[in-house]
């Protein structure tokens, strides 16, 4: 049986359907966060002891509720979605710069991988993966972009530090001599 603070915080989750940001949740029930995040914990436990078909996603500083990755197929054809187009890899590649170097311009992106990646990008924001973060105080004010929340959800990420190392090789050191040029980075600090 699940203590009152887990039934809340499902009741919530479930109400919300979609991501809850975790300082809504506490302010919503006046409950600290560590106190949220163990009614959290005790919500998921509850459903992977019972078998159920729920679980409890930790994205960033959000939670939602959803459903097994098992179950996906069969909740994807009663909600009749259409399969999504896979992500080409030019896509990957500039989600894989953004999600290593954000806050990016799109002048970094296209330097990084040398070609023009407006359309890319501007796919990545329709699907939600990546959005405007900001400006950067420059001539012409370039946007920066980051990634979202859905973006962790889609590769089953709880925050950008559950992300894999980057590999080391000949390709990363001619990173590392971009970002020297002050002219490409437009200003910015990467994780290289």
């Amino acid at each position: 049986m699940l203590s009152k603070n887990a039934a809340l915080v499902e009741a919530l989750l479930f109400a919300s359907g979609e991501p809850a940001e975790i300082s809504r949740l506490c302010a919503v029930t006046l409950l600290e966060e560590d106190v949220l995040a163990a009614a959290c914990d005790e919500l998921q436990t509850f459903y992977e002891t019972s078998g159920s078909a729920l679980t409890v996603l930790r994205l960033g500083d959000q939670y939602q509720l959803a459903a097994r990755t098992d179950y996906s197929q069969t909740v994807r054809a009663l909600l009749e979605k259409k399969k999504n187009a896979p992500l080409s890899s030019a896509a990957l590649e500039v989600l894989a710069v953004i999600a290593y170097n954000q806050p990016v311009t799109k002048a970094f992106v296209e330097q990084v991988r040398g070609v023009d990646c407006s359309g890319v990008i501007s796919t990545l924001c329709v699907k939600g993966l990546i959005e405007e973060t900001g400006r950067l105080d420059l001539p012409g004010k370039p946007l920066t972009y980051g990634t979202t929340a859905n973006f962790l959800r889609c590769f089953g990420l709880s925050d950008l530090s559950d992300l894999p190392d980057i590999p080391r090789n000949e390709q990363t050191e001619s990173l590392k001599e971009i970002n020297k040029d002050s002219s490409v980075l437009d200003g910015q600090e990467t994780l290289l």
